[in-house]
């Protein structure tokens, strides 16, 4: 169902990217790249294929969860609004261990390695997510009791919800700035300045990063820096999906302890590479705020 329902919100995503790039084209013509948007492009087709297989494993583990659920819920207006809440706080926390844990960074890495940020920024997506084990933070919604499908459509609503916070095109919201992911905070979370790393990891409400601590607000006069710190110079969807998974691997499979083994798979990004510890201390030691992780190195 999720993949149904952002193909059916396509037409209006191309619309506006389509907009975005004729309003960038005489004020700032680098916003948009075309081996970069093809590059998004199929990267979408790729992620939605997987999508499509994988949805159909992942309903059938979401309903025999569902089988033993703990509470009998109607479906209401009030238990949808607590179904929205509940999901994007495991949204919250999907988004918080893909940038902490290296196995779920092999797959969120992809739509971080962009120097751009545009409204087409949002399809760049991995087909590994299936993999990286995306579908395991919403599971407990259907054994507490929410019926599958409808824990699926919320996931797209707020999966559709974030195609609108990808963009420079739009300035502050005001008082919205307070409750919801706005496009000046996903600026920062996109950015790889050693201020912004790791910040604002908010599905549709920015609340869970001032709760959590994770919260930055950007700033006029430190201009967001797109990507990843180190840059993998390609747009070949198949180079952007596997990439780090093929970095992880490599890193893992060198003689070393069990443990150490573990920890290239499962440990921070950054402490699974040789010499990340020293690029980490440079940052402490300029007086950067110390961000959980310089997870943006990309392998």
């Amino acid at each position: 169902m999720e993949q149904w329902i952002l193909l059916a919100m396509a037409p209006v995503f191309l619309g506006l990217i389509a907009l975005e790039a004729w309003y960038w084209r005489r004020r700032r013509p680098d916003a948009y790249s075309l081996a970069d948007t093809l590059s998004n492009a199929g990267l979408a087709l790729m992620h939605q294929a997987s999508d499509a297989l994988a949805g159909l494993l992942v309903i059938g583990v979401y309903t025999v969860a569902y089988r033993y659920r703990l509470f009998e819920i109607d479906a209401s207006i009030a238990s949808v609004f607590v179904l929205f809440l509940a999901q994007d706080f495991f949204y919250y926390w999907f988004h918080r261990a893909s940038h902490r844990i290296r196995w779920m960074w092999a797959s969120h890495v992809t739509h971080h390695s962009s120097p751009r940020l545009n409204l087409s920024t949002a399809f760049r997506q991995s087909l590994t997510y299936p993999i990286s084990g995306m579908w395991l933070f919403w599971l407990p919604l259907a054994w507490i009791g929410f019926e599958p499908r409808h824990v699926v459509a919320v996931v797209a609503i707020n999966l559709g919800f974030q195609f609108f916070v990808h963009t420079e095109a739009i300035g502050r919201l005001g008082w919205l700035e307070r409750v919801f992911n706005t496009p000046s905070h996903h600026r920062v979370h996109h950015a790889r300045n050693p201020r912004y790393i790791d910040r604002n990891y908010a599905g549709v409400l920015i609340i869970w990063d001032k709760m959590f601590g994770t919260f930055v607000e950007e700033d006029p006069a430190v201009k967001c820096e797109y990507g990843i710190v180190n840059p993998i110079h390609s747009h070949n969807p198949i180079t952007l999906t596997f990439h780090e998974w093929r970095a992880m691997l490599r890193d893992a499979a060198r003689p070393q302890r069990l443990r150490a083994r573990l920890a290239q798979l499962f440990g921070p990004p950054e402490r699974s590479h040789a010499d990340s510890e020293a690029g980490l201390d440079v940052g402490i030691a300029a007086g950067d705020p110390q961000p959980e992780h310089t997870s943006g190195h990309g392998g």
